[in-house]
């Protein structure tokens, strides 16, 4: 199972203290699982998946190892929160016709660690893709990482770093991998632009 983007993904004003443990709910006891399996709550990584949510339209490029022009195409998002807030899932559409292609992007983030991460999948293949941060949140950025599960071949390692800009009209994702001399290559960059609101009834 290889991992690599999805999703997936600032300009938050918080401080090192950005991943920090969110408390876990009391027991509740009209619910048995809560007792084997606490719930928890939404924290700062969630807040800043909220500024996300909307619809998009996306630019995607994707660069040749050997270099030249990157191949291009063009598509659209919607995202939003679900599970009560704790989730942000994105579906995307690209191309129309028999060059249609679709992918549902879903990221979270754990209060306790401080880290995102996602899980994506698409109509070009069968294989689920996971990403996991290393750090904790800096309240800017979400940066994950990708290799393979289990040492199934196949995997490359990578990075995805993603940011909310234009005053959050933006979200600008970049996934890198590691070229011949150990630097890191931009292998993608989607782009996505929110729309504007509809006009008021």
């Amino acid at each position: 199972m290889r991992l690599r983007s999805g999703v997936l993904l600032a300009a938050l004003a918080v401080g090192a203290t950005a991943g920090a443990g969110h408390p876990q709910d009391k027991p509740d006891k009209k619910d048995p699982q809560s007792s084997f399996e606490p719930r928890s709550g939404p924290g700062v990584g969630q807040k800043f998946l909220e500024k996300f949510v909307g619809d998009w339209d996306v630019a995607k490029a994707f660069y040749p190892r050997g270099g030249g022009e990157p191949a291009r195409t063009t598509g659209e998002c919607k995202q939003e929160m679900i599970h009560g807030g704790r989730f942000l899932r994105s579906e995307f559409v690209f191309g129309t016709g028999a060059a249609k292609s679709t992918g549902t992007g879903l990221i979270g983030f754990e209060p306790a660690t401080g880290k995102f991460t996602s899980v994506w999948t698409d109509s070009r293949q069968t294989r689920m893709s996971f990403r996991q941060g290393r750090d904790k949140f800096d309240g800017e950025r979400i940066v994950l990482y990708g290799e393979s599960l289990g040492g199934e071949p196949g995997g490359r390692p990578s990075k995805t770093v993603t940011t909310l800009e234009d005053g959050g009209n933006k979200i600008v994702h970049r996934q890198y991998a590691p070229g011949p001399d150990g630097r890191e290559r931009l292998v993608m960059e989607l782009v996505m632009t929110r729309k504007p609101a509809p006009p008021a009834k």
